[in-house]
């Protein structure tokens, strides 16, 4: 059977829009080849079904596939390629009857061109047969025009083989046909192949293009114009990017890099961005970025320097040193300042003409003398730049001045800008000490009057605080007693101190500080000094009264009076003043008031007057709180020693050691035993010290303890001496107070005998045991808390839990007796009945116990056994 079929290769690479054009195509190709298809044994089952079902997608694969796995055995056998039977060509041919009858079967279609591409790997892309496969490409897309893949695969083809205009034409017939959602897939393959040639024009042309479709490659539309140096389409389209609020870069630049980037490539290439507008578009970013204008106003000056205006360079340099705002900013524009100017000198230096033409040394010595200027001028601008930041810094002002040093009239005009600038409300620093300042630069150069006349400014300068105008009238004084001027500066201070007519409190702030000058105490406190030293007594006394009766006194003032009137000799008045400082103040500020005052008092009276001074100690200690009564106790105590009777002496030290602090308790019972030493002998202090051992706390009264038991021993009374012992025996561990118990061994041995030792071992090991059953008894009640936590109770398991609760049972007020505050009596020396029950209670093992005498002990702590006496024994008695 033979079947012949003609196959048509169109020439043009055009889009037949119908089937009508493919017929014209056909009519005007220039060749017609007639194909004979041979039809073997094996491929009559195919050929029948596709006779009965031509249609049939499934079919045609299957018989291609058939096909295929021929040809594929054939080329597994290494056949000849003149004795095969099947041949590449019959599976085009029969792909080619498959579309012909299904031209609308994208799979027939896809699988068809990727065999004939794959056919075409090895192959000379210039061939014919790469031309034959432009052709089906070419045919298969009268049909399948919609399929994007279909292009892309004819697209990268056609990338491969070179053909330029070829390609953008077809590029463009897709996007033609292809829906706008689709052309995403096209557009990313259409400016790679764009970008891939050298062929500029057309690449700006595609990507505005596509910008119109996607703005947010605007970026990468910029980049590659920087690549094939078309700078001043960049510009725009940075300019386009900045100007547009919609815009958002897809790499997540904000507008101020945005921004920065264009001012680079501005500024880095005048001539070839030729934008008419460069400088207006920088300065526009100095506006709207205002926290980076350093590096804006250092591109600007940038932009000039590549431009070859050196001179409109150096004054937009100016002009931001002198509009910065930051230090930052500045140390950025001093910087490059510096360096464009050491550029200049160093390229002129260079230069060959330069040591033979004298026009050019002279303009260098110019460049030269103008770098020395810009250097020594940084302290002064970068002073400039943190006044504009707060131009109410009194601080800045003055290191203004101190830069203008040997400059007089730049330093009156820096005096004049400053307090015409700075607002007193805002003032940060002492505005005071500026005009001070001021008026003392007056001074110094010999201009009295002036001087006079700037502080008179001053004091009506509406400062925020009272102190601060007062500040300003002292130093007015003080200036004029420097140019001796005395009677002129207590002028000033009573002019100053003068007292309206109206009430005014000092704390109000709606009134102004000129109405509240009087109440200063500064001011008052150097007008009495001078009144002190140059005026009379009675004016100096005048100004203390005023400022007692203003109730602006503090207790130093008040003691400053009363030794002014003690040096004057005006004893009671001075004492008057110390009592009205004591009506003033409270504890603890009248403390010192009073101390002066009984010192003075005693001072001039001694012992003349002691009743009323017994009045003024009773009076002040009665409120007196704890920490400040011991030195006035000590101050009263002395007097009646001095001037008193001795039982009053006594009286006092022991109301001391009541109402001093705890801490200080101990050093005035010492103070209260050696006084009574001295006035009543040894045998008086026996009470003190049986007092001092109750009231104090253990380790306090343990110290006493010792002492008592050391003076018993010098007066010869031993066994008092060991009652002592005995009874501080009871507030002391062994484990701790080793000093105790050495003392009292040391006692024993010299002054005891067998029986006192003993009995000092055996109290010891008894309050060895006590304090340890305390400690077991802390121990016990942890246990049982833990213990009552779970849900069954355990039972002792051992002898130790045992002897524990033993311990636990006995009278707890026994063991914590020394340490609960009460008071404890002195006991004999003898072992009682409860002493030893508790010695009983706590008989435990010590591992830490000094075997002296052990067997002895034993051997006496035995007691006799009651035995059953046979009633033979008494057989004779009735």
């Amino acid at each position: 059977m033979a079947v012949t079929s003609s196959q048509n290769e169109p020439t043009k690479p055009c889009l037949p829009q119908s089937a009508a054009g493919l017929e014209k195509l056909d009519t005007k190709s220039k060749r017609s080849t007639k194909l004979e298809i041979k039809i073997r044994d094996d491929d009559l089952p195919y050929e029948e079904e596709l006779i009965r079902n031509p249609y049939s997608v499934k079919h045609w694969l299957r018989f291609i596939d058939h096909k295929k796995s021929c040809l594929k055995e054939e080329e597994d056998q290494q056949v000849a390629t003149s004795e095969r039977k099947y041949t590449a060509q019959d599976v085009h041919q029969l792909y080619e009857r498959a579309v012909l009858q299904m031209p609308m079967s994208y799979k027939l279609w896809s699988q068809y061109l990727k065999l004939r591409l794959s056919a075409t790997k090895n192959t000379c892309l210039a061939s014919p047969a790469a031309e034959s496969v432009n052709n089906t490409f070419e045919r298969c897309l009268v049909f399948m025009h919609r399929m994007p893949r279909i292009w892309l695969h004819y697209l990268q083809f056609l990338m491969n083989q070179q053909k330029i205009t070829r390609t953008r034409k077809t590029f463009d017939r897709a996007l033609c046909a292809l829906p706008i959602t689709q052309h995403d897939r096209i557009w990313d393959l259409y400016l790679k192949f764009v970008m891939m040639h050298e062929i500029p024009e057309t690449a700006v042309k595609v990507w505005r293009r596509y910008l119109k479709l996607k703005p947010e490659a605007t970026e990468d539309y910029i980049n590659y114009l920087i690549s094939q140096d078309k700078l001043e389409e960049a510009a725009k389209r940075y300019e386009w990017c900045v100007n547009t609020d919609s815009f958002a870069s897809k790499y997540g630049k904000s507008k101020y890099q945005l921004w920065s980037e264009l001012c680079d490539l501005i500024s880095n290439n005048p001539q070839e961005t030729s934008l008419h507008n460069a400088e207006a578009i920088i300065r526009h970013g100095l506006q709207r970025y205002v926290d980076q204008t350093g590096r804006l106003w250092n591109c600007l000056a940038q932009y000039y320097i590549n431009s070859a205006l050196f001179e409109r360079a150096r004054d937009v340099y100016e002009e931001a040193m002198l509009s910065v705002m930051t230090v930052r900013d500045f140390a950025q524009v001093f910087d490059a300042y510096a360096h464009f100017e050491e550029l200049l000198l160093s390229k002129q230096m260079q230069d060959d003409e330069f040591q033979h033409n004298e026009k050019e040394q002279d303009d260098y010595y110019l460049r030269l003398a103008r770098y020395e200027d810009l250097i020594d001028r940084r302290s002064l601008l970068l002073n400039s730049v943190m006044l504009r930041q707060n131009p109410h810094n009194v601080l800045e002002w003055q290191k203004r001045v101190t830069l203008y040093v040997g400059k007089p009239k730049m330093i009156v005009s820096t005096y004049m800008e400053a307090v015409k600038t700075i607002d007193p409300k805002q003032a940060a620093g002492k505005l005071w000490q500026l005009w001070v300042d001021f008026a003392r630069f007056y001074e110094e150069n010999g201009q009295l009057k002036d001087a006079r006349l700037i502080l008179k400014r001053a004091t009506e300068v509406p400062y925020v605080r009272v102190e601060d105008l007062a500040s300003v009238w002292c130093e007015w004084a003080e200036m004029e007693l420097r140019n001796d001027n005395e009677r002129e500066a207590l002028q000033l201070l009573k002019r100053a101190t003068a007292i309206p007519g109206a009430r005014i409190d000092y704390h109000d702030e709606s009134e102004s500080v000129q109405r509240r000058l009087h109440k200063c105490l500064k001011l008052w406190s150097l007008y009495a000094d001078l009144e002190e030293s140059l005026g009379t007594f009675q004016s100096c006394k005048a100004v203390y009264d005023r400022i007692i009766d203003l109730r602006i006194a503090t207790p130093q003032i008040i003691i400053n009076y009363g030794m002014f009137l003690q040096e004057n000799n005006y004893f009671e008045e001075a004492f008057k003043a110390y009592e009205k400082g004591i009506a003033l103040f409270k504890w603890p500020y009248v403390y010192d008031i009073w101390n002066t005052y009984l010192t003075k008092f005693l001072e001039r009276y001694k012992g003349t007057k002691i009743e009323r001074a017994r009045d003024l100690f009773e009076q002040c200690l009665e409120k007196c709180p704890a920490q400040y009564c011991k030195a006035l106790y000590l101050l009263y105590a002395k007097m009646e020693e001095q001037h008193g009777l001795a039982r009053h002496a006594l009286q006092v030290y022991s109301r001391a050691t009541k109402n001093v602090p705890p801490d200080h308790k101990l050093e005035m019972y010492n103070v209260y035993l050696q006084h009574a030493n001295q006035m009543h002998g040894i045998t008086k202090t026996r009470a003190i010290y049986q007092e001092a051992i109750e009231e104090l706390p253990d380790d306090s009264a343990r110290e006493m303890c010792l002492r008592f038991a050391e003076t018993e021993r010098v007066m010869g009374e031993i066994d008092r001496a060991r009652e002592i012992f005995v009874y501080c025996s009871q507030i002391c561990d062994p484990r701790v107070t080793k000093d105790f118990w050495d003392k009292w061994t040391d006692f024993e041995v010299k002054h005891g005998n067998e029986d006192t030792m003993k009995e000092l071992l055996r109290i010891k090991r008894s309050m060895q045991a006590k304090y340890n059953t305390q400690i077991n008894q802390m121990s016990a009640q942890m246990l049982s808390s833990a213990v009552g936590a779970a849900s069954t109770p355990a039972a002792p398991a051992d002898s130790m839990q045992t002897l524990e609760a033993r311990a636990a049972v006995a009278p707890a007020d026994t063991a914590a007796q020394p340490h609960d505050g009460a008071k404890i009596l002195f006991v004999r020396s003898d072992t009682t009945a409860r002493d030893e029950e508790v010695a009983d209670a706590a008989r435990v093992a010590n591992p830490d116990e000094i075997n002296i005498d052990d067997d002895d002990e034993d051997e006496d702590e035995e007691l006799p056994q009651t035995k059953i006496v046979p009633t033979e024994v008494f057989s004779g008695l009735k």
